[in-house]
């Protein structure tokens, strides 16, 4: 049964206390509107199809971000370090919002937003995604019912450029070795090297451990990885003989670089070096990935290497030479 208590001078709050429910209170500014809830809302508790969205309005967008930065980002990949501006971004535009009150206008108008402003459609696109699965997080895991549903799913996607199709020169290889030359230290040389036999990602490479190198299997294990799916790599010869001439640490890491940023501009500074242009340390996956296909391997066996999950990220990462294509053909 509902109950209806003056608030003030102009307010009405509504109490409705039923069985197998807990007691729910809402306000409102006239008796009107006040009787309307009260009659829908005690008729869905008949029904049986009652939700209360209590939750959902008492919570803004910044409470559930931060408790997700709080609670998920531990467990991924270097404590989600990448996703802590993501978060920023999100809670300066969204976060005032209630959850109740969050619908897809707000989201679209985000995403247009902050590509206006200069931000690239795949950056916008993670911006997404990451909020998509915040939202669904507080569905499965938090027990807040969004009576608008997870209006991420309902928001168009930014459209992506095509993927970059850099592969190295011919001669750029033998020219970024010789330029390595000149740096002070040669771990950048061994890096590339390891980065073009292994198909790792900068982050991977950077956190490398010799507790997760088995040099007599010629395997490395990569416990914490981009997609949240550890891995182990089988080493070729030259990468196990790279790693096999590196000086043991203390620490136990295998590089003395110890940020996957100092790994970038090191690789800049060799590539300017060596008079190559844009040409960037990432591009190195999609040429050991293809060089992995040149070699023979199938998809199942090149992802197990790389750590792609879908055959359609992989396609992306992997570009075949055609005049290769056409020597296979015979």
């Amino acid at each position: 049964m509902a109950t209806f208590e003056k608030r003030g001078p102009y307010q009405i709050r509504v109490k409705i206390c039923r069985k197998g429910h807990k007691t729910i209170t809402k306000t409102f500014n006239n008796r009107k509107d006040a009787k309307v809830w009260a009659r829908q809302t005690e008729a869905a508790m008949d029904r049986g199809d009652f939700i209360p969205s209590t939750a959902a309005q008492q919570t803004t967008v910044r409470t559930v971000l931060e408790r997700y930065q709080e609670e998920v980002f531990p467990r991924l990949s270097q404590g989600g370090k990448c996703e802590k501006t993501r978060v920023g971004r999100l809670i300066a535009a969204l976060g005032d919002f209630s959850l109740i009150a969050l619908d897809a206008s707000h989201v679209s108008a985000y995403r247009d937003r902050q590509l206006k402003n200069g931000l690239s459609p795949q950056t916008v696109k993670h911006d997404l995604g990451l909020l998509n699965r915040v939202l669904k997080c507080c569905v499965t895991d938090w027990g807040i019912h969004l009576p608008r549903g997870i209006v991420t799913a309902q928001v168009r996607k930014p459209s992506l450029p095509n993927g970059r199709e850099r592969r190295l020169e011919p001669g750029e290889e033998k020219r970024l070795m010789e330029a390595v030359q000149a740096c002070k230290s040669r771990e950048i040389g061994l890096i590339i090297a390891i980065a073009l036999e292994t198909a790792a990602r900068r982050s991977e490479i950077i956190a490398m451990t010799w507790a997760n190198i088995n040099l007599k299997k010629r395997t490395w294990h990569i416990p914490i990885t981009k997609t949240g799916v550890p891995r182990t790599v089988p080493l070729s010869t030259k990468a196990a003989e790279i790693l096999a001439g590196l000086p043991r640490r203390i620490d136990g890491r295998a590089w003395a670089l110890k940020r996957a940023d100092s790994i970038t501009q090191a690789f800049d500074r060799v590539c300017r070096r060596a008079g190559i242009e844009e040409l960037r340390f990432h591009d190195l996956r999609h040429e050991a990935t293809s060089r992995f296909f040149e070699k023979g391997l199938n998809p199942m066996q090149v992802a197990a290497i790389t750590g792609h999950q879908t055959l359609s990220m992989l396609k992306r990462y992997t570009h075949l030479k055609a005049e290769d294509l056409a020597a296979m053909l015979g």
